[in-house]
């Protein structure tokens, strides 16, 4: 497809959302899901810097991110355990 088509209909739906209003609900949990995804990658985060002292390394991507945002810290220690097992 041509760039300036898809540019032109892409800022013609957000003119559109800008007069229609954006739905409330669906962009609230869109951003509370992109919070806690973004959470988990900074606890990923402290857990390798601080983790690294004791060979512990998780990779940081969307999956591993996501599943220590949504659980938690106990999803964080399901991470390290996995990470464990497997290697």
């Amino acid at each position: 497809m041509n760039p300036i088509l898809i540019i032109a209909v892409l800022g013609g739906l957000i003119i559109l959302l800008l007069f229609s209003g954006a739905p409330i609900k669906p962009a609230r949990f869109v951003g509370l899901a992109a919070i806690k995804i973004l959470i988990g990658a900074l606890f990923l985060f402290f857990l390798n810097t601080l983790g690294n002292q004791y060979g512990i390394h998780v990779p940081i991507n969307f999956i591993t991110s996501a599943i220590s945002g949504f659980l938690g810290i106990p999803g964080l220690f399901a991470l390290v355990a996995i990470q464990q097992w497997v290697l």
